[in-house]
Parts: structure tokens; C-alpha cells; sequence
């Protein structure tokens, strides 16, 4: 039995089935950000398999610094063969090579660079796409937050560089499917500069059907004073608004009770652009950076009370495209 992604215990559980022909990806990644800092990591434990050719699955290791300081980003990225990964389908348990990931550590290594890091969140499960949809093969990507507002400790060794990780704060994701989204813009922030226990998802996307291309849909969920602010409804999404480029995104969407405007922003300077394989075939660009600006504007339609969060730099940021003109350079 497939295991029920909408049950918390299971949330992180492998969506993996070995010798499906449909192909797959699964990616369960952690990204954290220095308290006070542009300094950012981002580690992504990986499948992916591609459109029947189950027997050519593999396990993929990913590890990213993004050092807004000196604007050398490091990036890793290892490959293994399915025989040496172990996707546990009953529990949170992860293993590519000798790199593990279970639900409060994860430890590993890839070309010269080693984690050892342990994470806690009191926060529940942040869902990006109604409940229902978790179940089915629609939409073909599914994404969600396992433990938002998560914090790292640990260390990180970049070459002859040792980092010290102490009270960061970012989250633990699991994102799946046969396919990947024809292009998005995404972003999350895991605690404002002035608003430290906000948590913001939020994604403009579209899909190609045949020749054409969908309208955009905007989902977005905030957590912000006690409250979840959900709005992602398809309905809600359709009625969004979501404008992107290179490399700036305007985002706004709205309930009766609150309206939600922002934008996220960085220079290029600040990504590093990876290559994703496609499970049908092809390769997407994902142009990602974890230290972008962003800044949300609240407002209660209720009684007009209206806030602004703001982060200088703790935002992740992707834009994932077919697109080669982009300008920024591959490095995985």
C-alpha cells in the first residue's frame, strides 16, 4: 500500500516505487540560513529514474554554500547507483552511499565537502497544494514542508574551510513526481528579519499541455501570528497574480480575510544554475540562490490593518526554465 502522504508520520516517507515505468523523481532537501549572515546551505538527497527505464535509477547527492560575502558559491554533486541507496518506504530514512538522512540529523559527504548536522522543529507539516491532490497523478509534481522552521546545528566542511552551524534556521522538504513542472518561479522563507517566527511558501507556475502553454497559477501559504493564511485553491491560484524574470518575482493573492502582496528578488551574482534531468526526457535549468531579499506586505481585509515583513537576505529563490539565456552558468 502506498503510504499516505497527509498522515505526519509519514510525511517524509519515500514515494518511490522501484519498478515503476512512469519514471520519478524524489528529492528530500534541507536548506538553512546563517542567523545574521548571507551564508546559506543547501543539501538535496535525490532519486530519479528515468521514463521506463526503471533498471537505470540512480541516487543523487547535492550540496550547495551560497557565501553572499565573498560571492563564491560551492557546489557539489555525486551520483550512485540504486544498489547503493537505500529509500526507505515505511519510515523518514534516507541512505545515498554512505550520506544518511533520518528525522533530526543527517551526515554525508560529496567531492571535499562534508556535513554533520542535526535539526528540530516544533512546527506541523506545511502543505503547498490541497490535501486531495497529495493522492493521484495530478498535478505530476507534488511538493510540501516537512518541518518548517527548522533549526541546524552541526558543522559543515567546505575544503580546508570548517563552518560552524549554530541556530540556523530553514526546513526540512520533500518534493516528487514524474515529471517536473514545465517552468515556476519558488520561493520559501523560513523566519523574516523582523518577523523570526513567519514562515512563507509560495509558488507561480505553469505547465505545457500538447503545444500550449497554461495560464500562470499562484499558490501561497503563510504562517504569520498564529495563523495559516492557505491559499491554494485552484481557484485561488487562477486569480493570483504571479510576474517573474531574471531575476525578480511579483506575487500577490488573497482570501475575504487577508491579502498578501511581495516580491523576491537577488542579483545574479547570487545563484548557481544546476541542471535537472526531466523523468520523460530532457534537462531544466534551475537557477537557485537561498539568500535573496524579499519583502510581503499583510493586510486584513477585515479591518485594514496592514504589516510588512521584510528579509535582506534569508529567502530561497529558484526559476526553473527550458530557457538557455539566462547567463548564469551551469555548475551541476
Amino acid at each position: 500500500m502506498r503510504p499516505n502522504p497527509l498522515v505526519a508520520e509519514q510525511v517524509n516517507w519515500t514515494q518511490y516505487e522501484p519498478d515503476q515505468r512512469a519514471g520519478h523523481y524524489e528529492s528530500f532537501y534541507q536548506r538553512a540560513n546563517h542567523p545574521s549572515r548571507p551564508l546559506a546551505f543547501w543539501i538535496r538527497y535525490t532519486i530519479f529514474t528515468p521514463a521506463g527505464r526503471p533498471v537505470e535509477a540512480i541516487g543523487e547527492l547535492w550540496f550547495v554554500l551560497f557565501d553572499g560575502e565573498t560571492g563564491q558559491h560551492v557546489v557539489a554533486k555525486q551520483e550512485h547507483p540504486i544498489a547503493d541507496c537505500d529509500f526507505d518506504r515505511r519510515a523518514f530514512s534516507v541512505r545515498i552511499g554512505e550520506a544518511t538522512l533520518g528525522p533530526a540529523r543527517l551526515a554525508g559527504g560529496v567531492h571535499g565537502v562534508r556535513w554533520q548536522l542535526t535539526y528540530a522543529s516544533d512546527q506541523p507539516p506545511l502543505y503547498l497544494l490541497p490535501p486531495r491532490l497529495y493522492r493521484g497523478g495530478f498535478p505530476k509534481a507534488k511538493s510540501l514542508v516537512g518541518s518548517p522552521l527548522a533549526r541546524y546545528d552541526g558543522e559543515l566542511i567546505v575544503g580546508d574551510r570548517r563552518i560552524r552551524v549554530g541556530d540556523w534556521v530553514g526546513s526540512q522538504n520533500h518534493n516528487w513526481g514524474t515529471r517536473h513542472t514545465d517552468r515556476y518561479a519558488f520561493g520559501q522563507v523560513a523566519g523574516f528579519d523582523n518577523a523570526p517566527d513567519s514562515f512563507l511558501e509560495v509558488a507561480t507556475a505553469s505547465n505545457r499541455i500538447g503545444p500550449v502553454n497554461t495560464p500562470m497559477v499562484t499558490l501561497l501559504v503563510l504562517r504569520h501570528r498564529g495563523q495559516e493564511h492557505s491559499l491554494v485553491s485552484l481557484w485561488q491560484g487562477i486569480r493570483a497574480t504571479g510576474r517573474f524574470r531574471y531575476f525578480g518575482w511579483d506575487f500577490a493573492s488573497q482570501s475575504p480575510s487577508v491579502q498578501v502582496r511581495g516580491r523576491i528578488e537577488a542579483p545574479p551574482e547570487a545563484f548557481t544554475g544546476l541542471a535537472y534531468s526531466n523523468p520523460p526526457g530532457g534537462v531544466k535549468h534551475c537557477l537557485n540562490t537561498k539568500i535573496a531579499r524579499c519583502e510581503v506586505e499583510v493586510t486584513n481585509r477585515v479591518t485594514g490593518t496592514r504589516e510588512t515583513l521584510l528579509t535582506e537576505h534569508r529567502a530561497l529563490f529558484e526559476i526553473l526554465t527550458d530557457d538557455r539565456g539566462h547567463g548564469i552558468p551551469i555548475r551541476a
